[in-house]
């Protein structure tokens, strides 16, 4: 089958580029592996599908070429996606922080977005598994000639542009592969260094012992490392810390550094200790005012003996000793041993090297006619819909361009 367009994944890129390939009249064919399509769409934003943010933009994003993003990004903003949601009668909601969720289920998104390839003219081959990509050798002069040839397991396609929108490595149970990292690497494209982003931290025994027993826990708080600070909801888990803040900070933590929590960001605890100051309570009473009392003991457990402190009424501490309290309190440190892995991660960090590709079309500089979208590419959103909206606004721009 010879065709002006195959796109690889049929995810929410992919089917963006298609959408837009389609309509400027180019013949497509959208190729997925897997039986189920959107699968990641589908169980994102607990089922309702957190489909993008509308205060979007370049800052939101971490990559080795933090520029890249913007001409994307500025090309499709989510007002233009929420248009699309409007067209197809979607009813949607704020949730917070500009994230929108769809009222329904995420299942409206992979509809919306089916109807419209169906609508272009896109053809679908699904299941079925890439076995091969071939290249013929072209300039941008011979556009018209086929250059890729793929080989499938039901057919071989040839077409004169290939799209890549295959995504990371985050959640493998629903299929994720390296399949666009080995193509990349096929075509002598770099691809930055990879780790699971979104995802919860795991911390030794020795260091979180006795936090262990209080998965469930949970509080606002303060998060940073690297110069980058959230403050969010944090989550304590059997095996560290989740919550969003912690989600945040996770693609920015790098191994053997430690990560810096501030457990009352709304309070000055020096002031609280100062107004405290002639008081019997103990000192864990106290601040049990202001943090879950299971985790004040524990954390007093833990902390106080490093502080060569113990705990007791509030007026026998020196004020030297309530201010080193506090400042532990509000710079609350701790080294991660790594990160919960992949199986967990709602995104991969690091992906196919953005000074080999296009920012305005996502085409490979040195290969005609490839191109890279999506999750594949380094370029990975924080938390709140921004990875989606670089899914619809790359999705979009090698459409414009295939």
């Amino acid at each position: 089958m010879n065709v002006d367009v195959v796109i690889i994944g049929a995810g929410a890129a992919g089917m963006m580029c298609a959408v837009e390939a389609g309509k400027r009249g180019r013949s497509v064919v959208l190729v997925d592996h897997a039986p189920r399509l959107a699968e990641k769409i589908r169980i994102s934003g607990g089922g309702r599908c957190n489909f993008t943010n509308q205060y979007a933009s370049p800052e939101h994003y971490l990559s080795g070429n933090p520029y890249f993003c913007r001409s994307a990004l500025a090309r499709f903003a989510p007002q233009d996606f929420i248009a699309l949601l409007r067209k197809h009668g979607i009813r949607f909601h704020e949730k917070k922080l500009g994230q929108l969720f769809c009222d329904d289920s995420s299942q409206q998104i992979i509809d919306l977005l089916k109807t419209e390839c169906d609508d272009a003219g896109v053809k679908w081959q699904m299941p079925s598994k890439v076995l091969n990509v071939d290249y013929a050798e072209g300039s941008h002069q011979q556009a018209a000639q086929s250059r890729f040839t793929i080989k499938t397991d039901r057919n071989t396609l040839t077409a004169r542009a290939l799209v890549i929108a295959t995504g990371g490595l985050s959640i493998p149970q629903i299929g994720a592969s390296d399949f666009g990292y080995r193509i990349a690497k096929q075509f002598g494209i770099s691809v930055t260094s990879l780790h699971p982003g979104l995802v919860g931290l795991t911390f030794s025994q020795d260091d979180f012992s006795g936090f262990t027993n209080m998965a469930g826990i949970a509080m606002e708080a303060e998060v940073g490392c690297d110069g980058v600070v959230f403050r969010e909801n944090i989550l304590l888990t059997h095996r560290g810390l989740s919550g969003p803040a912690i989600l945040q900070i996770s693609s920015y933590w790098k191994p053997g550094t430690a990560i810096h929590i501030n457990l009352l960001p709304q309070q000055n605890l020096l002031d609280i200790f100062q107004q405290h100051r002639k008081s019997n309570q103990m000192l864990q009473n106290l601040l049990a005012h202001y943090l879950p009392r299971r985790f004040v003991k524990i954390w007093c457990d833990t902390v106080l003996p490093r502080l060569a402190q113990t705990v007791k009424p509030v007026k026998q501490y020196q004020d030297g000793e309530l201010r080193q309290i506090a400042d532990a309190l509000h710079d609350w440190q701790l080294v991660p041993s790594g990160r919960a892995g992949y199986k967990k991660a709602e995104v991969t960090v690091g992906g196919v090297d953005t000074h080999a590709l296009s920012s305005k079309t996502m085409e490979a500089r040195q290969v005609p006619g490839l191109y890279f979208i999506g999750e594949v590419v380094d370029v990975t959103g924080q938390l709140g819909g921004f990875n989606f909206q670089w899914a619809w606004a790359s999705g979009y721009a090698a459409g414009q361009a295939v």
